[in-house]
Parts: C-alpha cells; structure tokens; sequence
C-alpha cells in the first residue's frame, strides 16, 4: 500500500514540476503566439523564465509589447521564490538530475561503454525512483544497440523493452547537434517526466572537426557555451541528467610545469564551468580502469577501480 503512495505522490510531484506552456491561455496569452513559442523550443512555463526578453523578442511574430505580457503572465503562474537546503536536498541525487556530468579520457577508457551501461540502468526502478526513458545522441558513431543486449541480461531486464525505451539520433555537424536539442526538448515536453537520462557522446567530436585552428576558437567556444547553456537549461527543465562524454588532447605548455599527465580534456574553461561534476578516466592495470573525481560541488576528490565486461561496466578484477 505504501508504494501505491509513494508512486502517487512521484507522480503528483511530477506534475507540479511541468507547467505546460498552454496554462499562459488562462493568462490572455492567444493560442497562436503559444505555438509560437513551442515552435521556438519553449513549452513550459519554467522555459519561459530562462529565456531572455531579448530572445524572445527574437521569435518571429512576437512584439516586444507581446513578449512583456509572456513574460508577466508567466510570473503571475510560477512564483519564483526560495527553497530550503532541505528541499534542494530531496530533488536530487544518484547521477544527478538537473545537472551535467562530464566524463573525459583517452580512447579504451570505456566513455562508450559507460554510455550504453547508463542508458539501460536509468531503466531500473527503486523504491524512491520510477526508473525512465534515455535519449543517446551519437557524435562519433559509436552507439550499438546490440551492445544494449548483454547489458540488459545483467540486470534481468527484458532485451526489446530496454532498447524501446532509448530514443537514439545521429548528429553529423555541430550546428545539427544543437538543432537535435530543440527535438529532445519537445520529446521530453510530448512525455513529461518518462524522461530521465540524455546522454551526449561526445561533446566535442563535431566541434573539433567544424572549427579549425586558433581563428576560429573564439568562435568555437561561444558556440559551445550557448549548447552547454541549453543543456543545462533542458536539464532544469524537464527535471533529467545530462551525461556528456569528452576527449583528451595533448598540453604543450604541461612539459614546461613537470605534469605528472601531459593531457588535458577538449573545451578548455567553457566546458569546464559548464560540467556540475567532471570524472576523469585513466587506463590501469591489466584490464582495469580508474574513474576519479576531478571536479565536483559536493563530493570529494577519490577514486574507484573499474572494468569493462559484456555486461557493461563492473567492478574491477582482481
């Protein structure tokens, strides 16, 4: 009877999170500017708080004097107040929702493979957790489903079910990466709260082929902020975590300063303020791996050994 509960109160909890768009109806806001805004991306009411007076005034059809009565009727439904550490506290946790996880290392490190085994273990339900759909977008032609299969036997899941359950798109440019995000904004507005994981593999790969050399970095770079600042924002919104795989790249000026690892990972300081936590992996001995905290807000710098098995990723062997 209890889980009966517990599942409700998800639910309703769920509910109050997503304040479609369409509520700006009740608000005098017509029915033809709200298809507008969704046509832009923008489908909760949460979306249009993140989204400037600039921005808005941006979308074809929408005044400036039609963009302050979006803007106040939307203020008058969703009260921007403040929470208790408490109540920050209970919407989060696991691999975190609301925010970017960044896992970077050299090729063989199982980026990948990691990717595929968080795909399938976001399926799993628990006690406090209802377990969801993933969106996998492939940068580098890297997804296999069958890969899916094993991994889906390790957790006694049903094979066809865990691969219907993972939306997968194929991004071949960095400008296309960034429009697939307006779709998973609209799958995730279309399945409010079915939703629970977006993974991104890997971040960069399109970035490095599109832009060239040290004149086009500064371009590269607002590029890449205003996709990360999408990211997180889509994360906000709809309530899901973001994982992003990164690669490494050679440091020159590291040789000068006696680094033990002449390696840095892609994106330089854009990337690196824009990933809530940042976990490095590293080849170790035998077959095994090691992920380490590098950077996060709560937890502490450590490590943890691990390997890659038909099952995904497991604990390491001895």
């Amino acid at each position: 009877m209890s889980k009966h509960v517990d599942l409700d109160v998800e639910e309703d909890a769920e509910e109050s999170f997503f304040q479609d768009i369409e509520l700006l109806q009740n608000h005098g806001i017509n029915a033809a500017d709200i298809k507008k805004l969704k046509a832009a991306g923008i489908c909760t009411i949460k979306g249009v708080h993140m989204t400037t007076r600039k921005r808005l005034c941006s979308i074809k059809g929408i005044s400036e004097a039609k963009m302050e009565k979006i803007k106040e009727a939307a203020a008058k439904i969703a009260v921007n107040g403040f929470l208790t550490a408490l109540e920050v506290s209970d919407k989060r946790g696991g691999l975190e929702s609301m925010a970017i996880t960044e896992a970077f290392g050299e090729f063989r490190t199982g980026k990948t493979q990691m990717s595929h085994t968080l795909c399938v273990t976001c399926q799993i339900p628990t006690d406090t957790y209802s377990g969801g759909k993933a969106i996998f977008i492939d940068t580098e032609n890297t997804f296999r489903p069958d890969r899916l299969r094993p991994i889906s036997d390790r957790f006694g899941l049903d094979q066809d079910a865990v691969l219907e359950n993972i939306l997968y798109a194929r991004a071949y440019t960095s400008e296309h990466q960034m429009e697939l995000l307006d779709f998973v904004a609209a799958k995730f507005h279309e399945e409010p709260g079915i939703f629970k994981l977006l993974v991104i593999d890997s971040i960069m790969a399109l970035f490095r082929v599109d832009y060239c050399g040290r004149g086009e970095l500064a371009d590269r770079q607002q590029k890449l902020a205003q996709m990360l600042s999408r990211l997180q924002k889509i994360s906000e919104e709809y309530n899901v975590a973001v994982f992003i795989t990164n690669q490494m790249t050679s440091d020159p000026g590291a040789t000068m300063s006696f680094q033990a690892d002449p390696k840095k990972p892609v994106g330089g300081h854009i990337l690196a303020h824009a990933s809530t936590v940042r976990i490095s992996l590293r080849k170790g001995r035998a077959e095994n791996r090691i992920a380490k905290i590098y950077d996060s807000p709560d937890l502490p710098e450590s490590e943890a050994a691990y390997a890659i098995a038909e099952g995904g990723i497991v604990d390491a062997r001895d």
